[in-house]
């Protein structure tokens, strides 16, 4: 296919693009789609071509087939989903799927909520990211700075945020919070009696450590939350400044964002509500974590809203070496450096996650593969060895509850895709590790 979701791409564009992924991901190779700019024209399309293209490359709608993999692999993928759906794992997800630069899956399935006036899941759906901000926004934004110079990971966090003043944090330093290894605990409903980002920094301060910093690795939001606040102090920009103007608008991604103007009708139309909040209001654009909420909903590791298309831009990116179309982030060797693992104990990389056993990545994602999951479901994996990556929205946190069926959902979409490879051998590395 010749269309390319590309940088700065007009909206029509983009609806172009999932109108003939949608034709592809049907096993058809269409000649013509609809012009989304003039209804009732078609506009033509020629044929997929063969092989890869060049790293850096936009995504570009073709068959499975076109890139090594099994055309049969969107007809298994509507089937894993559906049947999740069913058993109540989301009332509805979104998947992208790409190899090589060739986008050739994406999809929506279900429906927005569990109400009979559900409006039926797209690739163009907002989902809730979840800890997904971690590593789209706060890790990103950190990479650009830490290129640039201006951030350097071994520095202590207090010699850029003198807040965390407390004597057992003092030598914490950026690296760690990126590796979760500086000695936070888990969690800690602060949103019962704290607000804002001031006052959040005086009580991770104030509160004692869980181990000493560097010797374990524990997942804990608050290294994101000072992480924002290391790049805020040194950029000069609140986050979502920051991430917009650096990340999001450059690569096309113009449907990612914190705190969704709720106004705004047809977007809000769009966004997938989670839950309830303790008034009884229905959270649709308003951040899920009840510490992202305190913070005014941008906060580092939680709040970003956005579509599977969105993701697919960014994923491709990172696969890309920092680069999309002719709109270069980042270096090849920064991204490299970024999403290796960090470590022979644990399988932190810098920010990001990679391959461990029973993850969300399954069993044949390579370890050189990189990727994270957020509380409401969202998921996304790569696989720079095959150039590859899954992407998997849903709302699993509804107003019926939390369920945990996305758990294998996620790992069966990602075994689903590995095993659709034809053109190289499949390996088991979850029984390697």
């Amino acid at each position: 296919m010749i269309f390319l979701l590309a940088p700065h791409a007009p909206r029509a564009a983009c609806a172009l693009l999932v109108l003939a992924t949608a034709a592809c991901a049907a096993g058809t190779s269409p000649s013509t789609v609809p012009d989304p700019s003039s209804p009732g024209r078609s506009i033509a399309i020629p044929p997929p071509a063969p092989g890869r293209v060049p790293a850096g490359s936009a995504l570009v709608p073709a068959l499975p087939t076109a890139v090594g993999m099994d055309a049969a692999l969107p007809a298994r993928l509507d089937s894993i989903v559906r049947v999740a759906l069913a058993d109540g794992a989301a009332p509805g997800a979104a998947i992208a799927v790409g190899r090589y630069g060739r986008l050739v899956h994406m999809q929506g399935y279900g429906t927005l909520e569990y109400a009979a006036s559900g409006a039926p899941a797209s690739a163009t759906t907002l989902y809730d990211l979840a800890s997904l901000t971690k590593v789209i926004a706060t890790t990103t934004a950190a990479m650009l700075l830490e290129e640039s110079g201006r951030l350097d990971l071994s520095r202590t966090v207090v010699s850029y945020v003198p807040e965390l003043s407390a004597p057992d944090k003092a030598a914490i330093t950026v690296r760690m919070l990126l590796t979760h290894s500086g000695g936070f605990e888990a969690y800690a409903p602060l949103y019962q009696s704290v607000r804002g980002h001031a006052a959040y920094l005086a009580a991770i301060n104030e509160r004692p450590l869980a181990y000493p910093p560097g010797t374990r690795t524990v997942y804990s939001d608050w290294d994101m939350v000072l992480l924002q606040a290391v790049v805020e102090r040194v950029a000069g920009l609140p986050l979502d400044q920051v991430t917009d103007g650096r990340i999001f608008r450059p690569l096309g991604m113009l449907d990612t964002r914190f705190v969704p103007d709720s106004t705004d009708a047809a977007l809000r139309r769009r966004i997938a509500p989670t839950t309830y909040d303790s008034l009884q209001v229905l959270l649709r654009g308003t951040v899920h974590d009840g510490n992202a909420r305190a913070l005014g909903g941008i906060a580092g590791h939680a709040g970003l809203f956005s579509t599977v298309r969105d993701l697919a831009i960014f994923a491709q990116f990172m696969l890309g070496g920092g680069t999309y179309g002719d709109v270069r982030i980042v270096a090849p060797q920064t991204i490299a450096r970024w999403t290796a693992r960090q470590g022979a104990v644990g399988s932190r990389a810098l920010g990001w996650d990679t391959p461990a056993p029973q993850s969300s990545a399954g069993r044949f994602f390579s370890p050189r593969s990189f990727g994270h999951t957020g509380f409401t479901g969202t998921s996304m994996w790569m696989d720079p060895e095959r150039g590859l990556f899954v992407v998997l929205l849903m709302n699993r946190v509804t107003p019926r509850g939390e369920t945990t069926r996305h758990v294998q959902l996620r790992r069966d979409v990602s075994d689903a895709v590995q095993s659709a490879i034809l053109d190289a051998p499949r390996i088991d590395w979850e029984a390697l590790r």
